[in-house]
């Protein structure tokens, strides 16, 4: 791109209030014309009173910032419409520098630092932010340093603009521009959560802990008080044949990926996991929910090495333990859908790899049974009910595959002897021989180029030691990434109301009487962003619909959600508390 591309690029930065939950406030704004160096500046009370942007948003027409969605939220809450181009140098910044870790992290300081340019100091711009977040009034000497303190970011934002576009690859940039604009709508619609519900579990939590721990440990006896003994943990996984992994040291790995990780493999350590969770992790007092009964935080696109969101654990309602979930309800009158791609990951594999018998397998509809047919392990006649035991060993070897687990994982969590893991993980070898061929030469690459990228360019470099489980599944996570983002610019653009997305899913919201349509033309698009993905190759969609007054319920936090609810009652003793169910 060159200054000629474009008819006008405009170099745009908000200063605004952000409250938990809420949308953003704007204070003031700075503009500065690319070309010819014309600065404007505004403050509320102008902003408040102008229909549309004070510079041009057409398709001839380049609005660049740093982290857009902030910018683009200011945009909705003044009733603007979005532009049409958007460059965004952070998702870029991100991308330049994706696998490496850049000294001063990824904010625009950080950028500012790494390419050389003279900025603000940390502690001063933590001042003035400081400044903005306190909210009216500001005397005038205050009101003009806060203007001032906008146009340096401005003006930063100018010359990091003339160092990163040489480096730039725009159509991928403006497409990645694209997304930030779904992202600030996203995080416009929130989510609806029962704020009563979350009042109740809010007020009770310690009660409710205490009581957790005395039915859940019943059966395990590992907690003393609200503190999980890790020698009562050894002697329950040692009395229960529970191989469970070490540390270097010799003490049990108790990270909570490795309970994730083993409560898939054992049932049992399932309730103590989510215990843990429960007592250790969730602070329901940092949920963001707005005063409209919304959940709303930053979503953190391209956050992740794969470039997928990572928003809050702590701030949003699909961070914490799945139970909590259950506080997701749609408002009288409205529905909720979410919506996501069956087995995506084996999806991608195999429309990536061209391996044509992973690709039928896809296509049956159940390429868990379908893995198995092809072995010769099931009849062709075989369904999920007649033969659940098979495809369960199956399904595993499959999964086995994606987490990049071993022979002996593999026997730990099927329960079976090492041999048959083995020979399990030897038989998907040679049904997908090519996928194995194209899953090593990727690993391969990583370790001879350092550098891996997507069907859009998404990238990542490897300037040190190269994990080849990690780089194996890169184009799998990092190309579901892609598909996720193209699919809520589709819906978005639309006009239908996404709320969230959710690593291999979309969360929408409808009027009920429109509830058919929308649901139909959400997975039309999901399809559609999934065949630009895989160049042709569609991926199904599941949705699961919640009418009011019903609520969103995962199935894995189905139990513990009951529990909950049952002790709330019981220690309230109240008629009007939330049942379960409702």
């Amino acid at each position: 791109m060159n200054k000629d591309t474009f008819d006008r690029i405009s170099l745009v930065d908000f200063e605004y209030i952000s409250r938990p939950g809420e949308r953003p406030d704007p204070v003031c704004l700075v503009v500065v014309d690319f070309k010819t160096q014309e600065q404007k500046r505004f403050w509320r009370d102008e902003l408040n009173c102008l229909p549309q942007p004070p510079y041009t948003i057409d398709d001839n027409s380049l609005i660049v910032s740093y982290y857009a969605p902030a910018e683009l939220g200011c945009h909705l809450s003044l009733g603007w419409n979005l532009p049409a181009n958007i460059l965004d140098l952070y998702s870029e910044f991100r991308w330049l520098t994706n696998g490496s870790r850049p000294p001063c992290g990824n904010g625009l300081l950080g950028a500012l630092t790494y390419f050389g340019i003279a900025c603000m100091a940390s502690n001063e711009k933590e001042t003035m932010r400081d400044l903005v977040l306190q909210g009216p009034p500001w005397t005038m000497d205050q009101q003009q340093s806060i203007l001032d303190y906008c146009a340096s970011d401005v003006m930063a934002l100018g010359q990091l603009l003339k160092v990163m576009l040489p480096h730039l690859d725009m159509p991928r940039a403006l497409l990645r521009g694209r997304y930030m604009k779904a992202v600030s709508h996203m995080e416009h619609n929130g989510i609806p959560i029962d704020v009563d519900a979350l009042g109740s579990l809010r007020n009770n939590w310690e009660d409710i802990q205490d009581s957790l721990i005395n039915q859940i440990d019943r059966s395990y006896g590992v907690f003393d008080g609200r503190t999980f003994k890790h020698d009562l943990w050894e002697r329950f996984v040692t009395e229960n044949d529970i191989p469970w992994p070490r540390l270097e040291s010799g003490n049990l790995d108790l990270k909570d990926e490795t309970f994730r990780e083993m409560a898939r493999m054992h049932p049992s350590v399932a309730p103590i996991r989510e215990l843990r969770l429960a007592l250790s992790q969730l602070r329901l007092s940092n949920l963001e929910v707005g005063i409209d009964g919304r959940n709303r935080c930053m979503l953190s696109p391209f956050s992740s090495k794969t470039g997928r969101n990572q928003p809050s654990n702590s701030k949003y309602i699909f961070g914490p333990s799945v139970w909590l979930r259950g506080l997701i309800r749609p408002k009288p009158g409205m529905g909720i859908a979410y919506i996501d791609w069956e087995q995506q990951e084996f999806g991608i594999a195999a429309a990536l790899s061209q391996d044509s018998r992973m690709m039928e397998a896809y296509q049956s509809g159940d390429p868990y049974l379908a893995f198995a047919k092809q072995v010769g392990s099931v009849p062709e006649e075989a369904t999920k009910a007649s033969h659940s035991a098979e495809r369960e060993k199956f399904k595993a070897c499959v999964l086995a595959v994606q987490y990049g687990m071993g022979h002996m994982s593999l026997a730990q969590r099927i329960g079976c002897p090492d041999w048959e893991a083995k020979e399990l993980l030897r038989l998907h070898r040679t049904t997908y021989e090519k996928f194995w061929t194209w899953s090593d030469s990727v690993a391969d690459h990583a370790e001879l180029e350092r550098h891996l990228w997507t069907v859009f360019g998404w990238q990542i470099h490897y300037p040190g030691e190269v994990n080849p489980r990690s780089a194996r599944n890169f184009p799998m996570q990092a190309n579901g990434a892609e598909m996720l983002r193209l699919a809520c610019c589709f819906a978005t653009e639309s006009g239908i109301k996404v709320c969230a997305p959710v690593h291999d899913a979309i969360l929408i919201e409808f009027e009920l009487s429109g509830e058919e349509d929308v649901v139909v033309a959400t997975q039309e698009w999901m399809r559609a962003s999934s065949a630009e993905v895989l160049g042709g190759f569609e991926l199904r969609t599941e949705a699961l619909i919640v009418r009011y007054p019903d609520r969103y319920m995962d199935k894995r936090g189905r139990e513990m959600w009951d529990n909950v609810w049952s002790i709330i009652a019981e220690i309230e003793q109240t008629g009007n508390i939330p049942s379960p169910g409702g």
